[in-house]
């Protein structure tokens, strides 16, 4: 069967939680196939700062963003269409999503001016003027040649409140009919319609009830993650949620922290995306359960340990801490090597949630993964709420501090009998 009649994405649930709304999916696209939930890492300007494509695939990386408002100032279309489109010209075999430009419109607003035509930016680089437009966006996602691309939305600073937040989110809805007419390669690249409404629960709900008519493959939930309280947070994804339909992959964009990640694909999300990762690596922190170490601190100068046994990646296997605090932050090696872990770490995160999905074991994971991330300290309510909401109660507090003293209890017996053995061989040798 030739490819152009399979469509350029399929999705297909494989396993759900029995008790909360996360699942473990399938998505086929015309580059990679993709296993769901899965964190996406960023390449903005088409490389991930300090890793190259092959580490990526050693990684077992199956799909990884683009930025299209910075590749379409750099290189630009026309390069682009040259180069035969984004996998051929930075060397990536496997799946790339693009986002389009929307987001610039918060993180660059003293440099652009939006209208119902779409966003005026002012180039960061030379100062020149470029309207980018819901056409403009898809012509040159079209030209990048993502699997996956997203609409341009208007987007407004999470914590905006009043008529401006209805106004984008209307004006979202009328910018997809425009992105879908604009999009010439339906046959190869899937667009995505984004759910916006602030934090406003009807407008939520009424965004995806309207996009909800479009025929597309897939949705993203956006506007979230940019300072808005993590109640407001986590409500707003389980709304979307709530509605979006079961059949079709959910994106929530720009969501990169590990227990972040854990509560949302609890509450129905399959794909992730974040700059975090490799940005805390270039300020010399590795990510672990526990959240992150810093390896610039003295206490990791004699530290012969690994940054995480459990680890297998190729810093884990040849590097100690001790070696990385000597080089974090000033050899530019160390941005690799951290961004290198860091990423597989977000990668192995993504794996473990999916096979207790398919063990139907998830609310268990989800458990263990907050007793280690948090240790002694409180879970944040917010985390015990949202996970309450679908159906999976952590152990209290002060449950947990018992428990947690039974095993240090436990541990320290296993510890003194290992001890008494080791001498009782020693006196008998």
């Amino acid at each position: 069967m030739s490819t152009r009649t399979i469509p350029p994405l399929t999705y297909k649930v494989v396993a759900e939680c029995s008790v909360s709304k996360a699942r473990a999916g399938l998505m086929t696209l015309r580059h990679s196939e993709v296993n769901t939930p899965v964190f996406m890492p960023v390449g903005t300007q088409g490389t991930l700062k300090g890793i190259l494509p092959d580490q990526l695939i050693e990684l077992n990386c199956q799909i990884l963003l683009g930025n299209t408002y910075h590749l379409g100032l750099r290189p630009g279309i026309e390069t682009l269409r040259l180069a035969g489109g984004l996998h051929k010209f930075m060397g990536w075999p496997r799946a790339i999503l693009t986002d389009s430009g929307g987001f610039q419109m918060v993180s660059l607003l003293q440099l652009a001016e939006i209208n119902e035509k779409g966003v005026n930016f002012r180039s960061p680089f030379d100062n020149s003027e470029c309207m980018l437009t819901p056409e403009h966006s898809i012509q040159i996602q079209n030209a990048i040649g993502a699997d996956i691309m997203m609409q341009l939305d208007d987007v407004v600073k999470t914590t905006t409140i009043g008529p401006r937040v209805e106004e984008a989110m209307e004006r979202t809805i009328r910018w997809v009919d425009r992105c879908i007419e604009a999009h010439a390669r339906d046959d190869d690249q899937s667009l995505f319609p984004i759910v916006q409404g602030g934090l406003d629960v009807p407008l939520r709900q009424r965004c995806v009830s309207a996009l909800m008519k479009q025929q597309v493959r897939g949705f993203a939930v956006g506007g979230l993650s940019g300072g808005e309280s993590k109640h407001d947070f986590w409500r707003m994804v389980d709304v979307c949620t709530d509605h979006l339909p079961r059949d079709k992959p959910r994106y929530l964009m720009g969501v990169g922290f590990a227990a972040d990640l854990v509560v949302c694909v609890a509450l129905g999300i399959d794909m992730f995306d974040c700059v975090f990762p490799t940005r805390t690596a270039r300020f010399g922190c590795a990510l672990v359960d526990r959240g992150q170490l810093n390896l610039k601190q003295p206490k990791y100068k004699l530290d012969l340990e690994p940054i995480d046994k459990e680890c297998e990646c190729s810093t884990c296997k040849r590097y100690t801490r001790s070696y990385l605090h000597h080089i974090a932050t000033n050899e530019s090696v160390s941005c690799s090597l951290l961004s290198i872990h860091n990423v597989a770490y977000q990668l192995r995160l993504m794996r473990g949630m999916r096979e207790a999905i398919e063990r139907d074991e998830f609310p268990q994971f989800v458990s263990d993964f907050m007793g280690r991330h948090f240790g002694k300290d409180p879970i944040p309510t917010w985390i015990r709420q949202a996970l309450k909401a679908v159906n999976i109660e952590l152990p209290a507090d002060e449950e947990k501090q018992d428990q947690q003293t039974k095993q240090e209890q436990e541990q320290a017996v296993e510890v003194s009998q290992t001890a008494t053995s080791h001498t009782q061989h020693e006196t008998y040798i």
